[in-house]
């Protein structure tokens, strides 16, 4: 079978970067049905970099940030023994807790034949105007805000930053919308090509290891820094840092406008404070289209 296949080959001496390319290629676009169905979810995509430790099992250095992996315990000083070992992982420990909000976009015309057509709707943009007096009304300093270079996001991070002022903004294409990977089970409404899951899937993982991970150990303070990007990318980020197979990121619901709340405390442990955030949103405001 194909990625049996795909297995032997790489196995077998199959050079370096050709190996990579080929597993992750194979993982992503292999079919549905037949015998591999039941492989399918033993490891992800190799551009993932990562490889589940088995249920249940936490990965303290899911981010490589873990103090002790950035040490060169060859080049230690033998006399010094202990008191230097100590000094060096402190060098590396991160002492400040990053709380992450995650803001979908607002309700958007759909019907846009280009990109830039798919503004947000009247309604949108209200939804925007709650998320952004719900954000200020927290009371947090804000460090930064972060978002998608996609029209709707913009036109969100527009409305939401009159209410937050003095907050610098960073327009990134890394978290513009797309596939993060094949979600399980599929679904028949939507079904992008393998080559989408490809390209679409190393982005957006490019955005998680950016953006996701513990405070440098710089940072003295707490930070509170805000993202405005897109369902899946969002949905794709959850699963990622609470280590839950990402292939699930398609049994989420995000609403439009939505908050959702990712702690990442100095040890590495993440912790999700809230998911998809509406409730100071009227029910007749809320859609997630």
């Amino acid at each position: 079978m194909a990625f049996r296949q795909a297995l032997q080959l790489a196995a077998c001496g199959l050079a370096g970067g050709s190996a990579a390319v080929l597993f992750s290629a194979v993982a992503v676009g292999k079919p549905r049905g037949g015998g591999d169905a039941d492989v399918r979810a033993t490891e992800p995509p190799t551009w993932t970099g990562v490889s589940r430790p088995g249920p249940g099992v936490w990965d303290s250095n899911w981010d490589r940030r873990e103090p002790l992996s950035l040490i060169n315990l060859k080049k230690r000083n033998v006399e010094s023994g202990e008191e230097e070992l100590a000094s060096r992982l402190d060098h590396y420990k991160a002492k400040a807790t990053r709380h992450i909000f995650l803001i979908r976009h607002s309700q958007y015309n759909v019907d846009g034949s280009l990109e830039k057509d798919r503004t947000l709707t009247p309604l949108g943009r209200e939804q925007a105007e709650l998320t952004g007096l719900r954000l200020a009304s927290l009371g947090l300093k804000f460090n930064k805000i972060v978002h998608s270079s996609m029209t709707r996001a913009v036109e969100t991070t527009d409305i939401i930053s009159k209410h937050l002022p003095g907050v610098s903004r960073v327009s990134t294409d890394l978290l513009r919308e797309g596939a993060p990977i094949e979600p399980d089970p599929p679904v028949s409404h939507w079904k992008p090509e393998a080559v989408q899951y490809y390209e679409d899937g190393a982005r957006i993982e490019a955005a998680f290891r950016n953006y996701i991970h513990r405070a440098d150990a710089k940072q003295e303070e707490d930070s509170y820094e805000i993202f405005i990007c897109h369902a899946n990318v969002i949905r794709y980020i959850v699963c990622r840092a609470l280590q839950f197979p990402p292939e699930g990121w398609l049994r989420l619901s995000l609403n439009n406008g939505s908050i959702t709340h990712l702690v990442i405390r100095p040890n590495g442990r993440v912790a999700l404070r809230t998911l998809g955030d509406t409730g100071f949103m009227p029910p007749d405001k809320i859609t997630r289209s």
